[in-house]
């Protein structure tokens, strides 16, 4: 048996995979979270993403439960950053979003440190691979999961709060935790959506073209 032939197996295992990982909103998310070994085994699946010369440009930050009224609090103080006049309800909505899944991790990315000729673009694509990694094993021990954004990762108060360097950026939140609800999954984009065949002195064109050539001879 051929090492294709025999990692066939693996290759749909992973294709299942990719295609069950889904977005599940934190407020879908609820208790069970991962253990701490789970977590562990989360975690470690992240430094198999690719790092150009292995500066570890990114990092996780966990939140833990008795560290998330601070992380509320943040949330309502860069609500006021961006609107002096938001009112008491608005306030309490941010904080709640501390809140919600019973994993919570801040991704952070250092743009600059270490190695120069390292863009910023290749680190953000490594740190992105490394959530993508997170988010695929935690879907492979049966947990549900998102990334949430917003303005308030840049704003003052929550970058005192996680003592972010001057060269770092708050990326996204990662909510992990199990499955309350689910929509039904999303129809995902076609594969001539995003890809193509460079065609120098021509218009690029698409990929069928190269591989069924036979369907473009008229």
């Amino acid at each position: 048996m051929s090492d294709r032939q025999a990692s066939a197996p693996c290759s749909d295992a992973l294709a299942a995979l990719l295609a069950q990982r889904q977005t599940v909103l934190p407020r879908r998310l609820g208790a069970p979270g991962p253990d701490a070994g789970q977590l562990r085994t989360i975690l470690d699946a992240a430094r198999h993403a690719p790092d150009h010369e292995r500066l570890l440009p990114w990092r996780f930050i966990l939140v833990p439960q008795d560290a998330r009224a601070a992380l509320g609090q943040a949330f309502a103080q860069a609500l006021l950053e961006r609107d002096a006049q938001a009112g008491t309800e608005e306030q309490q909505r941010a904080r709640d979003k501390a809140q919600r899944a019973p994993v919570l991790l801040l991704a952070v990315v250092d743009e600059a440190a270490c190695d120069a000729a390292v863009p910023p673009a290749e680190r953000i694509l490594s740190a992105g691979c490394a959530v993508q990694n997170l988010l695929l094993m935690a879907t492979a021990l049966g947990f549900g999961s998102a990334l949430t954004s917003g303005q308030a990762l840049q704003s003052r108060a929550l970058r005192q709060l996680f003592a972010l360097t001057q060269s770092e950026r708050a990326l996204c939140f990662i909510n992990i935790g199990s499955v309350l609800s689910r929509k039904p999954p999303r129809e995902r984009p076609a594969l001539e959506r995003y890809t193509s065949v460079l065609a120098p002195g021509r218009d690029a064109l698409p990929l069928s073209q190269l591989f069924f050539p036979q369907n473009h001879e008229h």
